[in-house]
């Protein structure tokens, strides 16, 4: 199932967890030690299911591993959230807006796949 052509929702989400690191880095040298590991934890298996859906055994298999993704991308927004909304957080935003950017298009690229199974003409 693996296409090696240039890969958009691959490409965002190594990106993002490159960002998500140095944000983890960041959080950790202002002793935030939980929130760090948390977020970094989830903002990096975003990428990491993403390229293992691009292995997927099949359809359903790509789909599941997507939405395992897009869960982790939830989870890692709401790691942000408490960072945006606690005092002495730095500040987010711009992994916010890159975040929101990949979770559309896993969205999308999972509702796309869906239908394309029920109707595979």
């Amino acid at each position: 199932m693996r296409n090696d052509k240039e890969n958009i929702i691959v490409k965002l989400s190594f990106e993002f967890a490159l960002i998500i690191v140095e944000f983890a880095e960041l959080l950790e040298s202002k002793n935030k030690y939980v929130v760090a590991k948390q977020i970094l934890k989830s903002g990096t298996s975003i990428g990491a299911n993403i390229r293992e859906a691009q292995n997927a055994e099949s359809k359903n298999d790509f789909i599941h591993k997507l939405k395992i993704a897009a869960k982790e991308a939830d989870e890692t927004a709401y790691w942000l959230l408490i960072c945006q909304h606690s005092k002495n957080y730095p500040n987010c935003e711009k992994e916010i807006e890159k975040l929101s950017e990949i979770t559309k298009i896993l969205s999308k690229i999972i509702v796309t796949s869906k239908a394309n199974t029920l109707n595979p003409n």
